[in-house]
């Protein structure tokens, strides 16, 4: 049995009540659930292998009965689905009825590991631009993996610090702060998040949460929504800070409608009433989260001026991917990037102003003669799959693929580069050479442990692609 910390035990028993706390306790004696978000920009329909239920708040989530070695699975890597706690999906929910039918630009103020950021940018309108932040730069890298894997062009990864992208006077229509806290949602999944607590870590993590916030702030169009998360229970760290930013910005909670077998707790401050999303694990299935949607007061409509754009080096390699009117190739140190055209001039000016480690699609390296395509063109969703020569792989061989291992091509397999696909779907490129295949999987990506499973069960079955 879990030992819980004593402040924690005193202060959570007073804020959620008896009830609840005997809800949350026996919850804690049962395995956390298992549950995955299906990427809609790359699967139509699909059966759970081991399948448990739906997340009732987002229609393509789905329970796992027990956790598989997703590792093994070549889907994952291939980005039809993604590996995600059930409550953190609420924000499926949240964007379908904020996310609107127009193009937007968004920012995921820290993003990593991923997880809302795929989730948001698969509800935006096609031509939005979403923005995904993070400042510890191991973390930003993940970020930008889990990103390309999902493989949406209308995305830029960041690595800078919240007040770093306000100087740069983006004025996004919606922004998210899934902000650090004192993990007391986690607790379930993580003793270390048990060992960190302390009264003085959730003050400490509080005054964080004001600061990045307070950033955020001002990169907020008036009129644009906010989306305030925390993976935490106490009011602390939720609703006072809801309402420490309703008092101090002239802001409004959002009221976003749910259904009561959800099981979804609303606020527990005495006195204050605004429309907040609380998750607690055995009321609801999932994990510890906390979601309030809040409204910049001020006339709407006041869109990002458009930035005037740089001439920029254009370059002619459109056969690769589909729609190519709607983005301007660049080459920048050898490596050809397609960036969607009607961002092209914001995301030159964030290039030039933060660090930016990832943006529109990487399309390929210039080697010589050769242009080498990249990973992040094979998974994304622009990627013109009759441009290259197809090879449809077993488990074994998409397993040594991503292994970063030789893999034996069928015979009659045409030289040079060739696209290989795991159930229909694109994993990656190699270069045929006749007697070997080059494996063109990123090194940093590939599965290092050196186990192999005996039993790998699939995850997701009879599943129909969009491509």
């Amino acid at each position: 049995m879990l030992t819980l910390p004593a402040d924690f035990t005193d202060t959570a028993r007073a804020t959620f009540g008896e009830s609840l706390w005997q809800t949350y306790i026996e919850a804690l004696s049962q395995p956390a659930p298992v549950s995955i978000r299906l990427n809609g920009r790359k699967i139509t329909a699909c059966e759970i292998a081991d399948g448990a239920g739906k997340v009732a708040w987002c229609d393509a989530g789905f329970y796992i009965k027990e956790r598989p070695q997703f590792t093994f699975d070549p889907l994952m890597h291939a980005g039809a689905y993604y590996v995600q706690e059930g409550s953190s999906m609420f924000l499926h929910h949240i964007m379908k009825h904020i996310a609107g039918t127009e193009p937007v630009i968004m920012i995921d103020m820290c993003a990593a590991p991923g997880g809302k950021s795929t989730a948001a940018c698969t509800l935006l309108h096609e031509d939005s631009l979403l923005v995904c932040n993070e400042p510890i730069p191991h973390r930003a890298s993940i970020l930008a993996e889990n990103i390309m894997k999902w493989g949406l062009p209308n995305v830029v990864v960041t690595n800078n610090y919240p007040q770093e992208l306000r100087q740069t006077g983006i004025a996004a229509d919606i922004v998210l702060c899934d902000v650090p806290c004192s993990g007391e949602g986690m607790f379930r999944k993580d003793e270390g998040a048990v060992a960190e607590w302390s009264l003085q870590n959730v003050e400490r993590c509080r005054t964080l949460q004001r600061e990045i916030v307070g950033e955020a702030w001002q990169c907020l169009r008036q009129g644009g929504t906010m989306i305030y998360s925390t993976c935490t229970f106490n009011t602390r760290e939720n609703e006072e800070n809801v309402q420490w930013i309703c008092r101090n910005f002239d802001a409004e909670t959002v009221d976003i409608p749910i259904e009561k077998e959800w099981g979804i707790t609303g606020s527990l401050l005495k006195d204050f009433n605004g429309s907040v999303y609380r998750f607690i694990p055995g009321a609801t299935r999932g994990e510890g989260l906390f979601v309030a949607v809040i409204r910049k007061k001020g006339e709407c409509g006041q869109k990002m001026k458009k930035i005037k754009a740089t001439n920029g080096k254009e370059k002619h390699i459109t056969e690769w991917i589909e729609h190519p009117e709607k983005y301007i190739v660049e080459e920048e140190k050898n490596v050809l990037t397609a960036i969607p055209r009607q961002w092209f001039a914001l995301i030159k000016h964030l290039s030039a102003t933060l660090k930016v480690i990832h943006r529109g699609i990487k399309l390929g390296t210039v080697k010589g003669r050769d242009i080498v395509p990249e990973q992040c063109l094979a998974l994304s969703t622009a990627l013109k799959r009759e441009a290259f020569a197809t090879v449809e792989t077993d488990r074994n061989t998409a397993t040594a693929y991503l292994r970063k291992e030789a893999v034996t091509l069928p015979d009659g397999t045409p030289h040079g580069i060739v696209l290989l696909t795991y159930g229909n779907m694109p994993l990656g490129f190699v270069k045929n050479i006749g007697n070997r295949a080059n494996n063109l999987y990123p090194a940093e990506w590939r599965i290092k442990t050196t186990h192999i499973p005996r039993e790998t069960n699939e995850v997701i079955t009879k599943y129909t692609g969009k491509q």
